[in-house]
C-alpha cells in the first residue's frame, strides 16, 4: 500500500515538474517573440546634433581660408633602363604659393634629386603646372619654384611671425601627407629655440617643435597659428619608423621670410663668411685638437686682412698646423657647427671677434670683418 501511495506521489510531482518547465519554456519563448517584435527594420530618427562648437567653427574657417594656399609638389627624375630614357616620379611634398607672381615655397628636400618640378593645386583632377626652380638654400632645407598660372587662382598664404611664439598656443599644419591631399592636423607648439641638420649637415636654428601630425609628404607644407598666419615651413619628424610620433620640425617663418626674398632676386642667399676654408670636424678630432682648423685663407679676404693664417710648410717641407678658432662672440667653438651658429646669427659687414689660437699654442683675439658669400 505504501509502495503504491509513493508511486503516485513520484508520478504527480515528475507531471508537475513538466508542466512546470513546459510554463517557463513557453514565458521564453513568448518574451523573444515579443522582444523580436520590437526590433525595427527601419533607420533609426536622427537626434539633432545642434551648432558645430566655436573653435570647430575655428578650425574649419581656417582650414577653408588657408588650404587654396597650399600645393601638392611631385618631382620627376631621368632614369635610362636599356637605352630608353623614363621619367619617374622622385618624390613629393608640399608648399605654400608665396606671392601672386607663381612663386612657391618648399622644402630644399623636396625639390632636390629632381630634374622638373609639377605642382598641383588639387590633388585629385585640379589644375597642374609645371615648375621652374628659382633658387635654394640648403642650409635652411629651403627652396623656391616659380609656376606660370592666372594671378586669380594664386592665393598667397598670410604671413606671420616665429619670435614671438610661446609653448603650449595651437598650430595647425595643411598638406599632402602619404599623397592624402590637403590633410589638416592640429597640435601645439611643443617647443621652441630646437636645432635640427639641414641635408648638408648645416645647423639649423630656432626651430619649432610640434606635436602636430607631420608625415611624409607634408614637408614644405605650413604651419599654421590659430590666426590662419603661416609661422613655419613643416621640414622634418623625430620618428624611428619614419611616420608621425607626435615629434614634428619646422623651419621658423622669420627665416622664411629672410632668405625667400633673397632666393627670388638672386636665386641663391647670401651668407657671412670669414673667407676661409676649414678642415672637417673628423680631421680635427683625428689629431686630437679641440676648434676649428683653418685650412686656408683667401687672399684679399677680411681673413687674410685680420691676420688669420691657415696650415702652412716648414723649411722641410713638412706641413705646419695654422690657426685654430677656439671662441667666437665669446662663446666656445669646439667645432664646425658651433661656428657657424655664431655666423648665422650675422649679417654682412659685421665685425666678429674671434679667439685664434696660434700653432705656438698662444692664443690671440682678432677682430674679422665679415663678407658676403654665395
Amino acid at each position: 500500500m505504501h509502495r503504491d501511495r509513493s508511486q503516485i506521489v513520484y508520478v504527480s510531482l515528475s507531471v508537475l515538474l513538466f508542466a512546470v518547465a513546459g510554463l517557463l519554456v513557453w514565458s521564453v519563448i513568448k518574451r523573444v517573440d515579443e522582444q523580436a517584435a520590437q526590433v525595427s527594420t527601419e533607420p533609426r530618427s536622427v537626434t539633432s546634433r545642434g551648432d558645430l562648437a566655436e573653435d570647430e567653427r575655428s578650425t574649419i574657417e581656417l582650414f577653408r581660408a588657408a588650404s587654396p594656399s597650399v600645393v601638392h609638389i611631385t618631382g620627376i627624375q631621368q632614369r635610362e633602363l636599356q637605352f630608353n630614357v623614363m621619367e619617374i616620379p622622385s618624390g613629393t611634398g608640399s608648399g605654400v604659393v608665396w606671392d601672386s607672381a607663381g612663386h612657391i615655397v618648399t622644402n630644399y628636400h623636396v625639390v632636390n634629386g629632381a630634374r622638373r618640378w609639377q605642382v598641383a593645386f588639387d590633388f585629385e583632377g585640379g589644375p597642374t603646372y609645371n615648375a621652374e626652380l628659382v633658387g635654394v638654400a640648403p642650409d635652411k632645407d629651403i627652396a623656391v619654384l616659380r609656376i606660370q598660372a592666372d594671378p586669380k587662382l594664386l592665393r598667397p598664404i598670410a604671413v606671420g611671425a616665429s619670435r614671438d611664439l610661446v609653448v603650449g598656443q595651437k598650430v595647425f599644419a595643411i598638406g599632402n601627407p602619404f599623397g592624402l591631399d590637403h590633410t589638416l592636423t592640429t597640435g601645439v607648439i611643443s617647443g621652441l629655440g630646437r636645432e635640427i641638420q639641414s641635408v648638408n649637415r648645416r645647423p639649423i636654428q630656432d626651430v619649432i617643435q610640434t606635436d602636430a601630425a607631420i608625415n611624409p609628404g607634408n614637408s614644405g607644407g605650413p604651419l599654421l597659428d590659430s590666426a590662419g598666419r603661416l609661422i613655419g615651413i613643416n621640414t622634418a619628424i623625430y620618428s624611428p619608423s619614419g611616420a608621425s610620433a607626435g615629434i614634428g620640425f619646422a623651419v621658423p617663418v622669420d627665416t622664411v621670410n629672410r632668405i625667400v626674398p633673397q632666393l627670388i632676386s638672386d636665386g641663391r642667399v647670401t651668407k657671412p663668411g670669414l673667407g676661409v676654408h676649414i678642415a672637417s670636424d673628423a680631421d680635427a678630432r683625428r689629431h686630437r685638437i679641440d676648434g676649428v682648423i683653418i685650412m686656408v685663407v683667401k687672399q684679399d679676404s677680411p681673413a687674410y686682412e685680420a691676420g688669420l693664417r691657415g696650415i702652412g710648410y716648414n723649411e722641410g717641407g713638412m706641413r705646419v698646423l695654422g690657426d685654430t678658432i677656439v671662441g667666437a662672440d665669446g662663446k666656445d667653438v669646439h667645432e664646425a657647427a658651433d661656428l657657424f651658429r655664431v655666423l648665422d646669427r650675422h649679417e654682412v659687414g659685421d665685425d666678429l671677434e674671434l679667439d685664434v689660437r696660434r700653432n705656438t699654442g698662444k692664443r690671440e683675439k682678432l677682430t674679422v670683418t665679415l663678407q658676403g658669400l654665395n
